[in-house]
């Protein structure tokens, strides 16, 4: 792990888990579905088809899971849903993740979730998946040239200065204490 990225919290690994989960099981419905159409057309009985999609479930998602994930880390190091809250999967022993780390990781959080609140206790906020593949889940800065959404109060005077960089800057006269006010009346007047 990067002495300068932080370890991943607990929050962002799940949100961005369930996020990757939702966009599985979506194409998972989406093929049963497909599937479904076909076979009614076709005329096979819908019921037989019900009870091995239901039990096909436990054992095609998780693999659907596993082989969406270990793909993903493998090649970009961070699942779409990580990607949208700025984490990535780093190895703790080498410069990049093999694709056998990333497998045997994906394997381990798909088929053994439960293994992954190990992180909750762990000092190196690592879940059981994560010390089999010897990986950790790191925040990661945006990229060069990617701003993030920022309020009001959380904007810059330089920020606001660079948007009117080509613009000659109006100075406001400065106002001194005691002296006259612009409208020409004298400190001590009172109407």
């Amino acid at each position: 792990m990067s002495s300068r990225a932080a370890p991943a919290g607990p929050v962002s690994r799940t949100v961005a888990y369930l996020l990757d989960t939702l966009v599985v099981s979506a194409l998972f419905t989406g093929g049963a579905a497909v599937a479904a159409m076909i076979t009614s057309v076709v005329g096979v009985r819908l019921h037989g088809m019900v009870l091995a999609v239901a039990s096909a479930c436990l054992i095609v998602l998780p693999a659907m899971l596993a082989t969406y994930s270990a793909l993903f880390w493998f090649l970009a190091g961070r699942t779409p849903g990580m990607a949208v809250l700025g984490l990535r999967v780093v190895p703790t022993h080498s410069r990049r993740l093999s694709l056998v780390a990333a497998l045997l990781r994906a394997l381990v959080l798909a088929y053994f979730p439960i293994g992954a609140l190990w992180a909750l206790v762990d000092g190196r906020c690592q879940g059981v998946h994560d010390k089999v593949a010897r990986t950790s889940v790191v925040r990661v800065p945006p990229a060069p040239g990617v701003s993030r959404p920022a309020g009001n109060a959380a904007r810059s005077r330089s920020a606001i200065r660079s948007r009117s960089a080509g613009a000659p800057r109006r100075r406001r006269p400065r106002r001194r204490r005691g002296s006259p006010s612009t409208s020409g009346r004298s400190p001590g007047y009172a109407g």
